[in-house]
């Protein structure tokens, strides 16, 4: 194919393309401003959240405690 016909394609489909999330943004405005959050992404962020704060937590700061015999 030409380059020149292939680069019109292209730019056909962007005109296509953008006229169909104009459409979309017009007829659900409000599904648009806020992404849902999925149980799944809550619970894996509350994880990262856990496993960070027991790393960080007392006792976690690399200390180095000396055993002594008995």
């Amino acid at each position: 194919m030409h380059p020149d016909v292939h680069l019109r394609l292209h730019h056909l489909r962007s005109e296509e393309l953008r006229g169909d999330a104009d459409a979309r943004r017009a007829i659900a405005p409000h599904r648009l401003r806020q992404p849902p959050v999925h149980l799944r992404t809550r619970i894996g962020w509350t994880l990262v959240e856990l496993g960070l704060r027991l790393a960080t937590g007392p006792g976690a700061r690399g200390e180095i405690h000396e055993v002594r015999p008995a």
